[in-house]
């Protein structure tokens, strides 16, 4: 039991650091091959912040626990909205100012309804997976071109030139990117397998330890940019971390589980936390379009937001134990 809860702890704070190394290296490179801030932004740092829940998903389905992949998926999103916006709203009020953003947000009510698509049969399969996972190439070319149309005139080019890491050299950059990519492995692979265990050892599908821990685990990484966003006034990043990281989470990480190991969805996803995440998202959409004016999440709203993750645990121990 304490080697499964230490697995898990080792694993994370592992995950969590060589998340940030990928990001750094892989951003650091793309800098000295002269890419623009803004695509680095919408593309590397917006991919490498899903990262951890990518390599958790490649690992759980691997190892025949499809459930630990979809749970983290679907938990993440939740986690996002509810734990990350809501905690840093709760510190700072967030306004939406970018131009792109608002453009992303139609785009994960796509995803999600395309998900929905995917999975309505209750069974996650290879060509489910395909679907999803090509509609992350589409997602990437038009963030790119987003990125080449508006250059340098969108809001979030400056605040993602100030968090570009600092100037290093190609080889340098180059080792992290390799390193980073190499320990997400071993730490994805050490939280799966102490997760498994103690879903066994306790009696609980795979499918809740994906929803709770490993879902709020692998979401560190986007408070802690999310938080450190608002306290810089960099309101934009700190919104799109959540929106960019939940539209790979619903491409990329649902699809990888039907690619490797397609299986049957347990009943719960579909009758209970599809629809949780589906109504959280068009809460986001509302509060960050701002149809009646500016976009923005306020404390009041942050407060309601971070209810929500509270009630959602409380949901689920009633239902899964």
């Amino acid at each position: 039991m304490l080697y499964n809860i230490a697995a898990i702890i080792a694993g994370f704070v592992l995950l969590i650091w060589s998340a940030d190394r990928f990001i750094t290296g892989a951003a650091a490179t793309a800098r000295n091959l002269n890419v623009s801030p803004l695509i680095i932004g919408l593309t590397i740092v917006g991919f490498g912040t899903s990262a951890p829940e990518m390599l958790v998903a490649i690992i759980a389905a691997s190892d025949a626990s499809p459930g630990l992949a979809v749970g983290n998926a679907i938990g993440s999103n939740i986690a996002n909205i509810t734990l990350v916006l809501g905690v840093s709203a709760l510190i700072v009020p967030l306004q939406v100012h970018s131009r792109i953003l608002k453009k992303e947000l139609p785009l994960l009510l796509g995803a999600m309804l395309l998900m929905l698509l995917a999975i309505q049969d209750n069974h996650l399969g290879r060509t489910d997976g395909l679907v999803l996972i090509s509609s992350v190439v589409l997602l990437m070319w038009w963030m790119t071109r987003q990125a080449l149309i508006n250059k340098s005139e969108d809001p979030m080019y400056g605040e993602f030139e100030q968090e570009l890491p600092k100037p290093m050299s190609t080889l340098l950059a180059l080792a992290w990117l390799v390193i980073g990519l190499t320990l997400l492995v071993v730490s994805s692979k050490l939280l799966v397998w102490g997760a498994v265990q103690i879903a066994t050892e306790f009696g609980v599908s795979d499918l809740l330890i994906g929803l709770t821990v490993i879902a709020i685990g692998t979401s560190l990484p986007e408070l802690a940019a999310s938080i450190a966003g608002a306290l810089k006034n960099e309101h934009d990043i700190a919104i799109g971390n959540v929106v960019g990281s939940n539209m790979f989470n619903t491409l990329a990480v649902m699809g990888l589980p039907g690619l490797i190991y397609p299986s049957k969805l347990d009943s719960g996803v579909l009758e209970r936390d599809v629809p949780v995440v589906f109504i959280l998202t068009i809460a986001l959409v509302v509060m960050a379009y701002g149809f009646k004016g500016q976009g923005r999440i306020n404390r009041i709203e942050g407060a309601i937001l971070f209810s929500c993750f509270v009630g959602y645990q409380v949901l689920l121990y009633f239902t899964e134990l």
